[in-house]
C-alpha cells in the first residue's frame, strides 16, 4: 500500500472513529444510562449534560495519557535500573548523579543559562520593539531582527562558529584582537565565560520572537494614557517604564517564561559548538553523554531536566489565568 493512502485510510479512520465515539457515546448516555423519559427525565437530563463534557474531553485525555504520561512513568522506571536494564538499584542513579563533578557543573551552568538568556533576550526584544516603533523603516528593522527564528539551533550555532574563529582572518572577535596587536585566543575555550559565548547565540535567535510579541502588546496600550502622562509632563523615560511597561507586565513574564523552558531543553548549540567540552556542558547535552550507553543514567538525568522544567511551566499557567482573570 502506497504511503498516500495510507496517510488517506487513516485519517478516514481516526476522523470516522472520533465520529462515531462522540455519536454513540452520547446516544448512551441519553438513551440508556440517563433516559430523558419518566418521572426523572429533568434530572436525568441534568446529569447527562455534566457528564457530557467529559466525554468530549476523553479522546484528549486519552491521548495526553497515551504519549505524555505513560511515557513520564515509564522512563522514571527505567532510571531505577543500571546500565544493563537488568538490575534494580532504585536510586542509585540520582545519588550517582550528585556525586559526579561534571553534573554538578551542569546544573550550575543551566543555572546561568536560566538567568541570562531569558533576561537578555526579553530586555533586547521589549528595546528594540519600543525603538524599532519611532523609525519610519522600523518594519524592515524588525524583519531583521526577526529573520535569526528562521534559522535552526545547529546553523546559527555553525554560523557563529566562524565569528568566534580563532583564525583572525575568519573570526570577528580575534580580527579585533589582532587589529589591537592581541594574540589570537579561541573563545569558546576561556573557562567560565566560554558559556556566555554560547548563551549569547541563543540570545540573538530569541531577541527576534520577544520582539514580536512584546511589539504587538505595545502597540495595543490604549493611547489615552501615554497622552495623560506626556500632558502632566512625563518625559520619554518615565512613560515607558512607569507607564508602558507595568500595562504589559503579564506579556513580559510570559516571553520571559517561555524563553525559560526553551533554555532548560535547548542542548543543539552547545553539543555543536563543544561538545560540552571546556566546561560548557548544561543538563541535555549531559544527558546526551550518557543516551546510547547508559540508558538508566540518561533517564535520570531526563527527569531531573523535567522536574526542573515543572515549576516553571505551572507558574506560568497560574500567571496565564491571572491575566485571563
Amino acid at each position: 500500500m502506497s504511503p498516500v493512502l495510507q496517510g488517506i485510510l487513516t485519517i478516514i479512520i481516526g476522523v470516522g472513529g472520533c465520529v462515531g465515539y462522540f455519536y454513540a457515546s452520547n446516544m448512551i448516555l441519553d438513551k440508556v444510562i440517563f433516559p430523558a423519559r419518566g418521572p426523572q427525565a429533568g434530572r436525568n437530563i441534568n446529569r447527562a449534560n455534566k457528564v457530557r463534557p467529559w466525554l468530549f474531553l476523553f479522546p484528549a485525555i486519552f491521548a495526553l495519557g497515551l504519549y505524555l504520561v505513560y511515557p513520564v512513568v515509564g522512563s522514571f522506571y527505567r532510571s531505577l535500573f543500571d546500565r544493563s536494564g537488568m538490575n534494580f538499584i532504585g536510586l542509585g542513579n540520582y545519588f550517582d548523579l550528585m556525586n559526579e563533578g561534571t553534573f554538578r557543573t551542569a546544573v550550575f551552568n543551566n543555572l546561568l543559562w536560566v538567568l541570562f538568556v531569558p533576561a537578555m533576550a526579553t530586555f533586547l526584544g521589549l528595546l528594540v520593539a519600543q525603538l524599532t516603533d519611532r523609525l519610519s523603516w522600523g518594519n524592515i528593522a524588525k524583519s531583521l531582527i526577526f529573520m535569526p527564528m528562521a534559522i535552526s539551533f545547529v546553523g546559527a550555532s555553525l554560523i557563529w562558529k566562524f565569528v568566534y574563529s580563532a583564525n583572525p582572518d575568519i573570526g570577528i572577535i580575534n580580527s579585533l584582537r589582532d587589529f589591537v596587536g592581541l594574540s589570537p585566543v579561541d573563545p569558546v575555550q576561556v573557562p567560565f565565560w566560554n558559556n556566555f559565548f554560547l548563551m549569547f547565540i541563543l540570545v540573538w535567535i530569541q531577541t527576534g520572537f520577544a520582539m514580536v510579541i512584546l511589539s504587538a502588546a505595545l502597540r495595543g496600550i490604549p493611547e489615552e494614557t501615554i497622552e495623560a502622562a506626556i500632558i502632566d509632563g512625563a518625559n520619554p523615560f518615565q512613560v515607558f517604564f512607569s507607564i508602558k511597561v507595568p500595562q504589559i507586565m503579564g506579556t513580559i513574564v510570559v516571553v520571559w517564561t517561555t524563553i525559560t523552558i526553551l533554555v532548560l531543553k535547548v542542548f543543539d548549540i552547545v553539543y555543536t559548538m563543544t561538545g560540552g567540552n571546556f566546561g560548557t556542558h548544561i543538563l541535555p547535552s549531559y544527558m546526551m553523554t550518557y543516551m546510547f550507553r547508559d540508558d538508566g543514567r540518561a533517564t535520570a538525568v531526563a527527569f531531573v531536566i523535567m522536574i526542573l522544567v515543572l515549576p516553571v511551566m505551572v507558574w506560568n499557567i497560574r500567571q496565564a489565568r491571572k491575566e485571563m482573570r
